[in-house]
């Protein structure tokens, strides 16, 4: 299995916006429930920023999916953490691309100063959850009864690991 690394440009974002809103319209692995626009995704992805960075996901030369370091608050106290996140194309799951998609972003977190990754998880999400606490993310918080989709009741998790 051949994976790559590219930096999103403006020019991937209707790519990353057709995978983002295939999990909108058919999961509870993001809380928003309508398709977003490129502008909205520019909010929390982020194109060439020095230190939260994101990549379209290859495989093969084809895109996988994409991955992507934001901020975990907009406080500058919390410069040396982020949020991490890597949404697969449905094809592209079950393959191990998700575990070097994270250690990617670990190692460019090390790169640019980040020192510790957030992984906020719908409590569903048990594919997420089951490659974070394999790759030695830790339960740091559970939030009951905070979201709702589909007409189900969702809890949040937080996984966090310490780099």
């Amino acid at each position: 299995m051949k994976i790559a690394f590219k930096d999103i440009e403006e020019k991937n974002l209707s790519e990353v916006k057709k995978i983002y809103d295939w999990y909108i319209q058919n999961s509870t692995a993001t809380f928003h429930t309508e398709p977003i626009t490129v502008e909205q995704l520019k909010e929390f992805i982020f194109i060439l920023h020095p230190i939260y960075k994101s990549y379209l996901i290859y495989e093969a030369n084809n895109v996988a999916g994409y991955c992507f370091l934001t901020y975990y608050k907009k406080r500058q106290a919390y410069d040396r953490t982020a949020e991490i996140t890597i949404y697969l194309k449905q094809d592209s799951c079950q393959k191990g691309i998700g575990k070097v998609a994270l250690l990617h972003l670990e190692q460019k977190a090390l790169e640019t100063g980040i020192r510790n990754l957030i992984a906020i998880i719908s409590g569903d999400n048990s594919g997420s959850i089951h490659l974070f606490e394999k790759m030695g993310y830790s339960k740091c918080a559970h939030f009951k009864n905070v979201g709702e989709k589909f007409g189900k009741v969702l809890d949040v998790v937080a996984y966090q690991k310490e780099l």
